[in-house]
């Protein structure tokens, strides 16, 4: 279960920067009156939005630090509260004792205001920040919605340059427009079947009068357009799980050095020498591709070349597209051929996700690579790198990718979840209206349903687990 929402009448802090040593790290505070600690940690009140060169003060007067402080008034900061950021020399050991003070400072506070922290409850006590907490309070007063904060955790976490721009996109609110103006369009929908369902007494002709019909038609067609580009971004965002599969010695890590332009795999013509799954992130026009090297498939009775080859069948079983090598110097070899065997039986099952790829292909003649390819096979050398940019483009055809346009924004799986049943309520909504005004009831269902599901994308309509479940995944100080 995802962890309850925190409190969020409390002021928190935490350390902005990555663990370990670097120039500068920075502490950041979120609360709703932080005057108090301001005097305290900096001697001063600070100009709002100024960057101010100063001594970070202990509890004794003395500085722990010398810094920048900067102070972002409420309503105008990243939460929507008072906001105050220490950039402080990067060393742990400062940054913790800065981190401890802070506690103490609100601490003292507290108690200055009626001598007693105790019999002040009513004072928020700070507390340290949970994973995201600073995003989710960004969230909950509006300054961004909840597609605008997943795109922060997602450009942090963007493992290529095309990723982390279309993350920019959706954080400066390219998909959460794209959601607005299909549910503007379902609203102008709803009012219209309420009208006609309101005021029977009217004869209001919804179907032809209002155009209603045409309007849904174009509804959908845009939430199609919206659900295509999402399909794009998402594959952006999550990449592509490719398996490299085949019998032993068809050159499996061989392709996956290849690929990769490194030696990440040993290379040997002992068969079995793979015993276990072999990984590496890499990147083809910007989608990151995550190519695992397995074993060899064939039985064995070597008890760990055996478990290896369970867990090929795993990798298999959860990638997204399976590259089956084959060796083109052994085809034709009746000890080779897997057609009718269990390890054929079982890829057809897979058969939509499975590429065939023929390795060696500059040891055999041209006629021979042809005949022996067939018409869906790719050929290569891993060996030479012939091949490998057809490859390349292959995966990414039969992952369902695009040559990628300037519009293509990070999206997430629950975002398409959430297209698909918009859609499928509208498709039902146009069944329903084709029947006649006897069943616009259904058509207001519809239409409601498919709005509350975009909205749930922009959090309009988002439960508590949900939202805990989405920032606990970020990483705290943000």
């Amino acid at each position: 279960m995802p962890a309850p929402l925190p409190r969020h009448d409390d002021p928190i802090v935490a350390i902005a920067t990555a663990s370990g040593r670097g120039a500068i790290g920075i502490l950041r505070i979120s609360g709703r009156d932080l005057s108090g600690l301001i005097v305290a940690l900096c001697g001063r009140r600070l100009a709002p939005r100024q960057a101010t060169v100063l001594p970070f003060l202990g509890a004794d007067g003395a500085a722990i630090d010398h810094g920048l402080a900067i102070h972002f008034p409420a309503p105008h900061s990243y939460t929507g509260e008072d906001v105050l950021e220490l950039q402080a020399h990067g060393g742990p050991v400062v940054l913790q004792l800065l981190l401890a003070r802070c506690l103490d400072a609100a601490a003292e506070a507290r108690a200055d205001v009626d001598g007693d922290a105790a019999a002040t409850p009513r004072l928020a006590r700070l507390r340290l920040a949970g994973p995201g907490e600073f995003t989710e309070r960004a969230f909950l007063n509006d300054k961004l919605d909840l597609a605008q904060a997943e795109a922060v955790a997602d450009l942090i976490d963007a493992s290529t340059e095309a990723a982390a721009r279309s993350a920019v996109r959706s954080l400066a609110g390219a998909f959460s427009e794209r959601i607005g103006a299909l549910g503007a369009q379902l609203v102008e929908l709803r009012l219209l079947v309420e009208a006609t369902l309101d005021f029977p007494e009217e004869e209001i002709e919804f179907l032809e009068r209002a155009g209603a019909r045409g309007r849904l038609a174009a509804a959908v067609l845009q939430l199609d357009a919206v659900l295509a580009t999402a399909r794009q971004g998402a594959l952006l965002r999550d990449g592509i799980r490719v398996v490299l599969a085949g019998q032993p010695n068809v050159g499996k890590s061989s392709l996956l050095n290849a690929l990769a332009g490194a030696e990440l795999a040993i290379v040997t013509p002992v068969p079995g020498t793979t015993r276990d799954r072999i990984g590496q992130t890499i990147q083809i026009e910007g989608v990151p591709i995550h190519v695992s090297d397995t074993a060899g498939l064939r039985e064995s009775v070597d008890e760990v070349e055996r478990i290896g080859i369970a867990r090929t069948w795993s990798a298999i079983d959860e990638a997204d597209v399976i590259v089956f090598l084959h060796d083109l110097e052994r085809i034709g070899e009746a000890a080779y051929d897997v057609g009718e065997s269990p390890i054929g039986q079982r890829l057809k099952q897979a058969s939509g996700r499975v590429l065939h790829v023929f390795n060696k292909v500059d040891a055999v003649s041209a006629r021979a690579a042809a005949t022996r390819t067939g018409t869906d096979g790719v050929a290569i050398s891993a060996a030479t790198g012939q091949g490998l940019e057809t490859l390349r483009q292959a995966l990414l055809a039969r992952a369902g990718w695009e040559a990628e346009a300037e519009g293509v924004f990070i999206a997430r799986a629950r975002h398409l979840e959430a297209l698909g049943r918009a859609r499928a309520h509208l498709a039902e909504a146009d069944a329903q209206a084709q029947v006649g005004d006897a069943a616009l009831d259904l058509v207001a269902e519809e239409l409601r349903m498919a709005h509350d599901a975009l909205g749930e994308i922009t959090g309009a309509f988002s439960a508590d687990d949900l939202l805990g479940a989405i920032f606990s995944r970020f990483c705290i100080g943000k």
